[in-house]
């Protein structure tokens, strides 16, 4: 960040000018022996990679429009599962595979550059959040961690995420303040808002959605603190909320003093590990 300039690293993309729209461009890296669980085959493996670059330009409101790919193979066998899975992601998603690259890695290696459009009255960035502003999140968050707890019947959703392409752009039309997906959990994401704004959060730990047939206690610990999901979290105005079309929750508002409580106590900053020891 000091090389590059902190200005340049505020939001899950870089941006720059495209005629009437802004172009948005991210970049994700993932090991096996960091992000692909054991168990995951060559094509959720592929899926995932996709998925988490085109989930940072869901998040700028952005449609995602083309897909760089790099594959770092410790068995050529594992090429064309990956390949696959990534066209796949991108095909479901709106984007389409232009390029990329292929060598050989002690670990199977994935590198995705994304990258997509947005006019440029509908871009959403981190920055932008207000006092009285509503703090939501799309879909159920925690369901990715539970598999990494021992349920399940979470597989898919740590195994096969889903981002929020379609919602982002709808969020973004509809005039929400600041957004970036919850990837590293609900907490960690907070506190990576609050980093760029002059505003604090409360959360209502009763108004979060939480993974069902899972223990109260349990399930709140995993709605907070569990990652990989790739849901969007957004702060709107209460006066443009709901928004027809997209699955969201209210759980807090932004508020005047700078931290991040839950239940009126402070939230610890902790969240997904990028790591299986």
């Amino acid at each position: 960040m000091g090389i590059v300039g902190k200005e340049k690293c505020l939001d899950d993309c870089a941006e720059f000018s495209c005629g009437a729209q802004v172009m948005v461009a991210t970049t994700d890296m993932l090991h096996r022996s960091t992000d692909f669980v054991p168990g995951m085959t060559d094509w959720q493996a592929g899926w995932m990679s996709a998925a988490v670059t085109l989930s940072d330009i869901a998040s700028m409101g952005a449609a995602p429009k083309f897909l760089l790919i790099a594959v770092g193979l410790d068995d050529w066998k594992s090429l064309e599962g990956v390949m696959q899975g990534a066209k796949d992601c991108c095909t479901q998603f709106g984007a389409e595979i232009i390029g990329g690259d292929i060598d050989h890695h002690g670990e199977l290696t994935v590198v995705t550059t994304g990258l997509g459009l947005v006019d440029r009255r509908d871009i959403v960035r981190r920055t932008g959040v207000w006092p009285g502003d509503l703090v939501c999140i799309t879909g159920t968050p925690g369901q990715a961690q539970a598999w990494l707890d021992g349920y399940p019947q979470f597989e898919k959703f740590l195994f096969e995420p889903q981002p929020r392409v379609t919602e982002g752009q709808v969020l973004g039309k509809a005039g929400v303040s600041a957004m970036m997906d919850d990837s590293d959990g609900i907490a960690l994401s907070l506190y990576d808002l609050m980093s760029v704004n002059d505003w604090g959060f409360a959360i209502d730990s009763a108004k979060l959605p939480l993974p069902a047939g899972i223990p109260a206690e349990h399930a709140r610990e995993l709605a907070l603190y569990g990652g990989g999901d790739y849901e969007l979290i957004f702060t709107i105005a209460p006066e443009k909320f709901p928004v027809p079309g997209v699955n969201a929750t209210v759980i807090g508002e932004v508020v005047r003093t700078k931290t991040v409580t839950v239940d009126k106590e402070p939230l610890e900053k902790r969240g997904y590990q990028h790591r299986w020891e």
